[in-house]
């Protein structure tokens, strides 16, 4: 899930006294060169927050987006107005915007690979601040280029990247995985020592890159004080979004690509110990839902997850659809849109209705399958390929109706289904390899799903599970997750099993 929670609710413009905006785009002579004919034309307009407009993406009343493909565009002058043909976020056109500040921006997706809109290669306008008054007319060339991600190296972060044979086999091209490794302070003088390894998993799509935070604290990395472990920080980056480190019928092998090649080429290269002992998978959110589920797919290769707020491990309760028997992802059984964000108090923040209509607009397909999204990766792990070569939707992208062949589908990724289902065999291999913390008050509603998951686990047999999975009264998505505090839980699990 996406850790960035913003409480507001969607424009309405009813009573507002409106205008009419219109915004022409061309491709600046500067990035000609790195033009590409085929893509998605965006508009951000938006009256709130710091960072530009293309990057808000959550749905809330400050953020609207407008978007079209292009198939063999030249480059030249194409207009968004009230009379454009476009795709929108939101229940209003440019020609019933209401008066008022804004800040507006354009971006051509033009990378067809990387599933996030501001990927690399792709073409923005600078930002222009408008006081719309009356009917606006701007021109923003596009004349920025998406730089490449890079992480900023130094003597103990290290950058991997990997070319997958596997996934390279699959998707008929070259494929490459990301990772950033944080060396112990004793690495280079103790030439000969190996390591037991942290794998981190990121919140939903993020980045290797993050690695770098561990520069902050360098000093005490590099004290006495530090555990001596290797930090790795997987990439989150797949083809319809995050990839959920987990072979799937529509993103390829990322499971086989992780345990069979990403994983012992870190592990040879760094000198980690190379045993499942001594390897650990954690995370929150999505890599909350990830590190368990690693831990449950690949039990014999892992030696423990600490699991913090995961994604629904139940989806009985997929937040608060039950994808099984319910009729409608968007309104529940009283007629009422289901929430799908809400504040700690309860107060509901999103609709899932919205929520789909923002990923809607950010696909190539004008749905959330190709958005780059949370529904979008869910859709691509869980989902069987449609015969259009796309992953076929959990339900329908405008009115919200559950397709059930396609739920049924999704068991297999069931956390709690496939526990129970499997626990003769998986019960004895992750006993005292499992910790979760769950908030009471999630912001996602991941806490109904988590609390089915312990109750089944609680009624095990032969053995009787071990898990520990403790939930916080009041707390919110992720509340509990501290680096430091799951890498001591980490050091506290190798003491206990005498590791070194």
């Amino acid at each position: 899930m996406i850790l960035f929670i913003n409480c507001c609710f969607l424009i309405s413009p009813t009573f507002a006294q409106t205008s009419s905006l219109s915004v022409v785009t061309k491709i600046s002579e500067d990035v000609h060169y790195k033009f590409e004919p085929q893509g998605r034309i965006f508009l951000f307009v938006s009256n709130g927050g710091m960072q530009e407009p293309r990057f808000n993406t959550w749905p809330n009343k400050s953020n609207m987006i407008f978007a079209t493909n292009l198939e063999n565009w030249q480059g030249y002058d194409f207009v968004f107005d009230s009379s454009a043909n476009t795709e929108k976020s939101v229940n209003v056109s440019l020609g019933e915007l209401p008066e008022g500040k804004y800040r507006v921006q354009v971006l051509w997706d033009q990378n067809n690979w990387e599933s996030n809109i501001n990927a690399t290669g792709n073409l923005y306008s600078e930002v222009i601040s408008i006081d719309l008054k009356s009917d606006t007319n701007i021109v923003l060339p596009l004349a920025k280029l998406v730089e490449p991600r890079k992480l900023a190296e130094s003597k103990y972060l290290k950058e991997v990247d990997l070319i997958s044979p596997v996934l390279s086999k699959w998707w008929g091209k070259e494929v490459h995985l990301k990772a950033a490794v944080f060396l112990p302070r004793n690495w280079f003088n103790q030439p000969d020592k190996k390591y037991p390894v942290r794998y981190n998993i990121a919140g939903y799509g993020g980045r290797y890159t993050r690695a770098a935070s561990m520069q902050r604290n360098i000093d005490w990395w590099l004290s006495d004080d530090a555990p001596e472990i290797l930090n790795v920080f997987l990439d989150g980056e797949g083809p319809f979004g995050d990839s959920y480190q987990l072979d799937s019928e529509n993103s390829g092998p990322y499971g086989t690509a992780l345990v069979e090649e990403l994983i012992p080429y870190i592990e040879k290269k760094y000198r980690g110990m190379g045993t499942p002992e001594s390897r650990f998978v954690e995370g929150c959110s999505t890599g909350g839902w990830v590190s368990l589920a690693l831990q449950l797919f690949y039990p014999d290769f892992f030696g423990g997850c600490f699991s913090y707020s995961p994604d629904q491990v139940d989806f009985e309760n997929c937040q608060l659809i039950n994808i099984y028997k319910d009729d409608n992802a968007f309104y529940n059984e009283f007629g009422y849109l289901r929430p799908i964000v809400r504040d700690v108090t309860g107060e509901p923040v999103v609709s899932q209705k919205i929520f789909i209509q923002f990923e809607n607009v950010l696909g190539r397909s004008n749905t959330y399958v190709t958005s780059g999204g949370q529904f979008s990766a869910f859709t691509a792990l869980f989902s069987p390929k449609g015969e259009d070569g796309l992953p076929k939707p959990l339900f329908d992208p405008v009115t919200g109706k559950i397709y059930h062949e396609v739920a049924e589908y999704w068991r297999k990724h069931d956390l709690k289904d496939y526990v129970k289902t499997h626990w003769k065999t998986l019960g004895p291999k992750i006993q005292g390899k499992i910790w979760i913390w769950g908030a009471d008050m999630d912001n996602f509603y991941l806490n109904p799903a988590l609390r089915a998951f312990d109750k089944m686990l609680k009624k095990t047999e032969n053995p009787k599970s071990d898990a520990s999975i403790h939930f916080t009264p009041m707390a919110g998505h992720c509340q509990e997750y501290n680096d430091l505090k799951v890498i001591q839980q980490i050091v506290d699990k190798l003491k206990s099993e005498n590791i070194k």
